[in-house]
């Protein structure tokens, strides 16, 4: 039996945003193996093993899957939104990079991300140019993340933050809040998109002059606005020409 590796990205939260080709990989997977919350998402069935694992054991999670895809088995990776943003699909080729199987056979799914499901809820705040950061410092300095900011915010881009804010970080925020409004006018618009298409959903419109760091948690994507963004009754859009913004 010929194994193989599937990075899937299960979506937002809502079963019914999991495209057909990921539910088709996961009918034929002997293995899922991904973070705890992620695997939960999984119906157990008849020749089916669930391999749950912490948050930050992404490297151990692609290693196993490797091995099991090499002993023949059929291993999906789940991730939430899109296995390619800020997600496992880089870890898998960080280790695969490791490896001497590196002709192992990968395939790589898309997903709703995040980012996207909320936009949507909200209208079209990504309408024009715009950019996705991640502002946890886990895997890389603040001093990046800033660096990032500022120049994302003079370019007048639309940005998208992940993993915004945490029990481990719960400064880092308000120091980002701070940048934004060292950059950008106080009437900027922001969207706190929390738990997008699940039961939790919560989405808040303000302008950066009243957001506050409380309003963020892990389960949140903040999107912000670019210098044109502008509310049309209850939606949030940014023109898709940058005549728009005077430029």
């Amino acid at each position: 039996m010929t194994g193989w590796v599937t990075v899937a990205g299960l979506g937002p939260g809502d079963a019914a945003q999991i495209t057909p080709e990921v539910s088709d990989a996961l009918a034929e997977a002997t293995d899922v193996v991904g973070y705890i919350p992620y695997v939960a998402r999984i119906a157990p069935r008849a020749g089916l093993r669930l391999h749950p694992s912490d948050n930050r054991a992404e490297t151990d999670r692609a290693r196993h899957a490797l091995d099991m895809a090499a002993q023949g088995l059929r291993v999906v990776i789940v991730s939430s939104g899109d296995p390619g943003v800020f997600a496992m699909a880089s870890a898998l080729f960080e280790v695969l990079e490791e490896r001497p199987d590196r002709d192992a056979d990968i395939r790589v799914l898309p997903g709703i991300t995040a980012m996207l499901a909320a936009a949507a809820r909200a209208g079209a705040p990504l309408g024009h140019d715009f950019c996705a950061i991640n502002l946890s410092d886990n895997l890389k300095p603040f001093a990046i993340i800033e660096r990032r900011l500022r120049h994302a915010a003079r370019g007048d881009f639309a940005m998208a933050f992940y993993n915004p804010r945490s029990a481990s970080r719960p400064d880092g925020f308000a120091r980002v809040l701070d940048i934004l409004r060292a950059e950008c006018e106080p009437q900027r618009l922001m969207v706190f998109a929390r738990a997008v298409s699940t039961p939790d959903e919560d989405l808040r419109i303000v302008s950066l002059a009243q957001a506050t760091p409380d309003m963020a948690d892990m389960r949140t994507v903040v999107l912000v606005g670019n210098r044109a963004t502008r509310r049309v009754g209850r939606w949030v859009y940014t023109p898709r020409s940058a005549r728009a913004a005077g430029v």
